[in-house]
């Protein structure tokens, strides 16, 4: 996946992970930008006891807790050589060894990436390794940005609004008209983690029932004029319409045409997979 920080990318890998027949095991998330390059490999693979200083037992790593389900690697473009190579063959083989250990395992893994940077400029570059890059990237997403798909703003408020109010215990039960026009206009240069924390704020010293302007930490005059509709390359909603339509076709497969099969494996009420089916003109 592909997008600026903040787009919501970890959110999206939850979703592919939910809708997917892995469900039932566990979805594991790494942030490879928050770890230091000496910690990482231990990290993803786990090591041994005494396999270096500071390793006081054994280590069970991120894949092998993923076993079954699923591997979010965030900011997997801050990967060090030597570890690419390492994720590199886990991807094609299936196996790895933990740090400090001769013992070969396996496990069964999903593995979903995700990058903030132009990763085909950082392989031509050399900073990151082509095949490891053409092994990973099997499907793209992007991720727009949320000033391109405003049309998402207005879902994500109440969302957020109903989670904080919830969590700090408030009677606040909407927002005004005039501050989601702020809202609206808003660029959001940190995406919808910046919105989130404009929400969480807004809930914390909102007085009333209703968040007001003076709850926003902007006002109008700071904001720009909201440009017409302009053509997008891809939006949010359409990628996730995508993404199900090809883990619906992939269900189906698997369950050798048996809806009712498919249905289970995809967490659907066959009704539902009867709807989605004809709305995407699947057989």
């Amino acid at each position: 996946m592909l997008g600026e920080s903040g787009t919501g990318k970890e959110l999206f890998a939850r979703l592919i992970h939910t809708l997917s027949p892995r469900s039932h095991k566990p979805l594991i998330t790494v942030n490879c930008g928050a770890l230091p390059e000496s910690l990482i490999e231990s990290e993803l693979f786990g090591h041994e006891k005494g396999a270096f200083t500071g390793a006081h037992q054994r280590r069970i790593g991120r894949f092998e807790q993923a076993d079954g389900g699923s591997l979010f690697l965030d900011e997997i473009g801050e990967l060090s050589p030597v570890v690419q190579v390492k994720l590199l063959r886990f991807l094609q083989e299936g196996d790895y060894q933990r740090v400090g250990a001769n013992q070969t395992l396996q496990a069964d893994v999903r593995t979903i990436s995700a990058t903030n940077r132009d990763a085909e400029e950082e392989v031509r570059k050399g900073g990151f390794r082509e095949d490891l890059f053409f092994r990973l990237n099997v499907i793209t997403m992007k991720i727009p940005p949320l000033r391109e798909r405003r049309e998402d703003i207005p879902v994500l408020v109440d969302h957020f609004l109903r989670s904080y109010a919830r969590e700090n215990r408030k009677k606040v039960e909407g927002i005004s008209r005039e501050a989601k026009d702020l809202l609206m206009k808003y660029d959001y240069p940190g995406n919808v983690r910046e919105l989130e924390n404009i929400m969480e704020r807004a809930v914390v010293i909102c007085r009333g029932s209703l968040i007001s302007t003076e709850d926003l930490p902007f006002k109008s005059a700071e904001l720009k004029p909201v440009p017409a509709a302009e053509e997008k390359e891809v939006t949010l909603r359409k990628n996730i319409e995508t993404l199900e339509q090809r883990l619906i076709a992939q269900a189906l497969e698997e369950a050798e045409g048996n809806q009712s099969r498919a249905a289970a494996a995809l967490g659907l009420s066959e009704r539902m997979l009867r709807y989605k089916l004809k709305k995407y003109g699947l057989k």
